[in-house]
Formats: structure tokens, sequence, C-alpha cells
């Protein structure tokens, strides 16, 4: 019964003209999938920045940049991305990869781009960025997420530190 009444209803609510979000608070079930939030799509774009920090310093890991404790700078980074990465919730039909990232991510994190020469300025550079598009991001998504991106932002500028900066 409960499931008949349950099909029954976009047929009675189309046939009265009315939307289902004439009679229900929130969003409108039938509406469709509504869009992911700004606290998502600035998470994914951070999430990107990390993922892309994490290939910089594998990169001068793997000997392109033979410099002492780069291994602990990248423990570090894979943390955080853990981190974010547990943050991250998305409504059923939403893949990490489907919602979009924000623009004004940081260019000199962007993913999937290695510096042709890497150099500890460059990571300290990269560093700083990603700790100043952190802080900039903090006003505008919630607390919690705020508090994280704060987390974040002073160990990178630590990073900047421990590489001579």
């Amino acid at each position: 019964m409960l499931t008949a009444s349950a099909a029954a209803l976009p047929a009675l609510l189309a046939t009265a003209g009315c939307r289902s979000s004439d009679l229900f608070a929130g969003p409108d079930p039938l509406a469709g999938r509504p869009a992911l939030s700004h606290d998502v799509i600035t998470l994914q774009a951070v999430i990107a920045a990390e993922q892309a920090m994490i290939k910089v310093y594998q990169a001068a890991v793997d000997g392109r940049l033979g410099v002492e404790g780069l291994a602990g700078l990248l423990a570090e980074h894979r943390q955080h991305l853990g981190r974010l990465q547990a943050r991250l919730v998305l409504p059923p039909g939403f893949s990490a990869a489907s919602g979009s990232a924000s623009p004004s991510a940081s260019p000199s994190a962007s993913p999937g781009v290695v510096p042709a020469r890497l150099t500890i300025g460059r990571l300290r550079a990269a560093e700083q960025a990603s700790a100043a598009d952190l802080l900039r991001r903090l006003v505008t998504v919630q607390p919690a997420l705020a508090q994280l991106f704060a987390s974040i932002a002073a160990s990178d500028a630590t990073h900047v530190v421990a590489l001579g900066g």
C-alpha cells in the first residue's frame, strides 16, 4: 500500500498542478539531483591542489632533487590529503571527478604538473602559495572546514621554514 501511494504521488501532484516543493519544505525531491554545495566544490579544489603538491614532492623525493627531509614533508602532505578526502561526502550519483573544482585553485599546484626544473625555491613557493590559497578560502566555508584548512595552511607555512625559507 505504501509503495502504491509513493508511486502515485507524482501523478497526483501533476494532476493537481502542484510541484512537490509546494507541499514539502526543503529541496524539491522530484526536481532531480541538487547541485553540489560551495563547500563541496571548494573541498574538491583543495584536494586537487594537495594531490598536485604530492606529485611535486614525489618527483623531488624520486631523485630529481636530493634534499634531506623531503620524504617527511611528502608524508605530511599525504596525511593532509587523507584528512581532506575524509571530509568529502558526495551525494549518490556524484563521483569525486563529476563535480567541478573551483577555477581559483592555486596555479602553482596544478594537478599533474611537475615543474621542469624542480628546485627548493619552487617547493617553497608552492608551499607559500598553498598556505595563502587555504587562508583565502577560510572565510568562504563552514567553520569545521575552515579549521581544517587553517591547520593545513599552518603546516604548509612550517614547510616553507623547513625548506630554508
